[in-house]
């Protein structure tokens, strides 16, 4: 497993997403923008650590966050919490996982990896956060209607902001396939 540098935390946001507003609980779109600011967040701190694009790189910068909603590859991200929850997937995510938006803010990210690999899952992340991310993931992972799939070259990086916030972490699914029941 390649790691690259390491992020040092500066701080923790407990949440994304203000449960009490359900405007904040709103899946990507254009009326809010396709969730902006998480979108932000995701693609400047993959830019930053990883020296490459989720987007094209002409994308004007009122386009990005609805450019990572379409994006080919699933991108999802989970927040900071203790066990934490899906917060952010573009629409190749959702497809992915075979989840709605609404069931997808109030999942732990755990649920999409099965029991027995949680212990693999739990090393992938640790090695994230210590070290930024890493660039040749591979895992099974399982959607939220029971199907697994295979993970075969993946993206998996520490979303911090520009003043060094820690918000959760994010992934890209370069390349996935159906695994048979």
């Amino acid at each position: 497993m390649r790691v690259r540098q390491k992020i040092p935390k500066i701080g923790v946001q407990e949440d994304l997403y203000d449960t009490d507003d359900p405007n904040t609980m709103n899946k990507p779109c254009s009326e809010n923008n396709f969730a902006a600011e998480q979108a932000e967040r995701l693609l400047s701190s993959f830019e930053r650590l990883t020296g490459k694009s989720l987007i094209p790189s002409d994308t004007s910068s009122d386009q990005r966050a609805q450019a990572l909603y379409n994006a080919a590859h699933p991108v999802l991200s989970h927040n900071a919490n203790q066990d934490p929850l899906l917060n952010y997937s573009n629409a190749k995510g959702m497809e992915q996982f075979e989840i709605q938006w609404e069931e997808l803010i109030k999942l732990p990210s755990r649920y999409t990896a099965e029991p027995q690999t949680q212990e693999e899952r739990n090393r992938l992340l640790k090695a994230v956060t210590d070290n930024g991310f890493i660039d040749d993931y591979q895992g099974v992972r399982i959607s939220a209607k029971g199907n697994r799939f295979m993970v075969e070259d993946a993206i998996v990086w520490n979303v911090i902001d520009e003043d060094g916030v820690y918000w959760g972490q994010g992934a890209v699914l370069y390349k996935c396939r159906a695994l048979a029941e």
